[in-house]
C-alpha cells in the first residue's frame, strides 16, 4: 500500500513539474492574452510556449505571437521587430535579447515553440508580449522563474 501511495505522489509531482514547463496562452481579437502572469520552474530542461488565437480575424489584421525577453529590453525588441516585418514574425533576426518567440498566427490558429530552460534564470525580470505592430504596449505580461 505504501508503495502505491509513494508511486502516486511521484507521478503527481512529475505531472506538476511538466505543467510548470509549459506556457499556455490564448489571445483574441481584442488584443488580449488570457493571462497577465505565468510562472515556469527553474528546473525545466525544456520550456514550451503554446499560443492559441481564439479570435476570428486573419493574421494580417490581428496576428499574434509570443516573445519572451528581459523586461528592460521589451520596448527595444518590439521596435526592432517592427522594422523586421511580418515575414520575420516581427522579431529581428538573431536578436540576442529575445529568449524565445513563436510564429505569428491569425484567428483560429495555434503555434508552439520549445526552448532550453537554461535560457531563463530564477529571479530574472522577464516579460512575454506580442510584437505585432501596436500590440506590445498593451498585450504583455510578467514571466516568473521559480
Amino acid at each position: 500500500m505504501r508503495l502505491l501511495v509513494l508511486s502516486a505522489l511521484l507521478l503527481s509531482a512529475a505531472a506538476a513539474q511538466a505543467d510548470d514547463c509549459v506556457i499556455d496562452l490564448k489571445a483574441d481579437d481584442a488584443m488580449k492574452f488570457d493571462r497577465s502572469e505565468v510562472t515556469v520552474a527553474a528546473s525545466c530542461k525544456s520550456i514550451e510556449i503554446k499560443l492559441s488565437h481564439i479570435g476570428k480575424l486573419p493574421v494580417a489584421a490581428m496576428g499574434h505571437n509570443v516573445v519572451i525577453a528581459e523586461t528592460a529590453n521589451l520596448q527595444g525588441v518590439a521596435q526592432d521587430g517592427l522594422k523586421a516585418g511580418a515575414a520575420a514574425n516581427y522579431v529581428a533576426a538573431d536578436d540576442k535579447r529575445v529568449v524565445a518567440h513563436t510564429t505569428l498566427v491569425g484567428g483560429g490558429a495555434s503555434t508552439s515553440v520549445k526552448f532550453a530552460g537554461t535560457a531563463l534564470k530564477a529571479g530574472g525580470d522577464y516579460s512575454f508580449f506580442c510584437s505585432f505592430p501596436g500590440h506590445w504596449a498593451v498585450m504583455k505580461g510578467k514571466l516568473t522563474v521559480k
